[in-house]
């Protein structure tokens, strides 16, 4: 019996690959990835339902590496959604062989997405994941070249489908005959295809080449501001917020918040001067319930130890235009 890995994000093209695999008598397994940009919910989900055993790797370091600087550059927003197809690939690769998988399979079908499901992008991906002709495409499988599961009858290419374009009615046919009913929308699932939050992480990087994943995960929360002088500011819009901020702020980061009534908490990223500070308070008190006009007590919590300041909330009106 055929052993084969697949490529499971939780939409419905990579469960038909694997449904279409395993009514050939293969035994599938599927593999997901998480790092800060997608996690693994969807694909457990699917997964799930259709009886699917699950591999979650977290590839979070070599995965940053490529968002930083992506050898084949970004799609629309701020996803290199090439680099890393191939680096996932890569890694699926590595169990491959004795006492592993016999090959690779992905959902992907030509033609559904301009960028990375052209003939030549997948070709581009097999070569950079070092896995030209081992992974086969099932959806797709008959507008492709053979590859080595079909060649040596591991798979048998007559059974796979030949389906192209961005039209999704043969697929959903199958989900309907085949009984599959939890998948995932086709958009969405990584958040650096998120504009707003593209727009974030470029002006992070831009300001902060050193910035890592833990910085990433704080720009995932609240309002975002950066000032005239590159330093950011993150104010938390309700208690969840709050409670996330201080739970994954580091060290060096400076916590403002009332120790009175219930209002944000405000971050500096990084730390900064007394100047920042009194923004960050003053940002605190700004979108709170309190009089932006009375001077109220923040308590600062920095790498010096901690501090109150008496700032009013109209201290922050020149910054609120550097929301992003």
């Amino acid at each position: 019996m055929a052993r084969a890995l697949g490529l499971i994000s939780g939409g419905l093209d990579s469960l038909l690959a694997a449904e279409l695999l395993r009514r050939q008598g293969a035994r599938v397994t599927g593999i997901t990835f998480t790092s800060p940009f997608f996690g693994a919910s969807r694909a457990r989900r699917a997964a799930e339902s259709l009886g699917l055993d699950l591999l979650v790797e977290d590839i979070t370091d070599p995965h940053w590496a490529l968002v930083k600087d992506p050898p084949r550059g970004y799609g629309k927003n701020m996803n290199p959604c090439l680099d890393c197809h191939a680096l996932m690939l890569r890694k699926a690769g590595r169990r491959l062989g004795p006492g592993g998988f016999d090959f690779l399979f992905t959902g992907e079908v030509l033609g559904q997405r301009p960028f990375s499901q052209n003939r030549q992008s997948l070709w581009l991906v097999e070569r950079d994941s070092g896995l030209a002709g081992r992974i086969v495409r099932p959806l797709s499988a008959r507008r492709l070249d053979p590859t080595e599961p079909e060649k040596t009858g591991l798979v048998d290419r007559e059974r796979l489908l030949d389906i192209s374009g961005r039209g999704r009615k043969r697929q959903l046919a199958l989900a309907e005959a085949w009984g599959i009913t939890v998948f995932a929308a086709p958009a969405g699932g990584c958040l650096l295809t998120v504009p707003s939050f593209a727009v974030r992480l470029r002006d992070l990087l831009d300001v902060r080449p050193e910035a890592g994943p833990d910085e990433v995960e704080l720009i995932k929360t609240g309002r975002y501001f950066r000032l005239p002088g590159g330093e950011i500011i993150i104010v938390g819009r309700h208690q969840a917020d709050n409670e996330r901020l201080w739970s994954l702020a580091r060290p060096r980061d400076v916590l403002a918040e009332q120790p009175g009534p219930p209002g944000p908490t405000a971050l500096v990223l990084g730390g900064g001067g007394e100047s920042v500070r009194r923004v960050a308070a003053a940002m605190a008190v700004h979108f709170s319930r309190t009089d932006d006009r009375q001077p109220v007590p923040v308590l600062i919590r920095s790498p010096e130890g901690e501090q109150t300041l008496l700032v009013r909330g109209e201290e922050a009106e020149p910054y609120l235009d550097r929301l992003i």
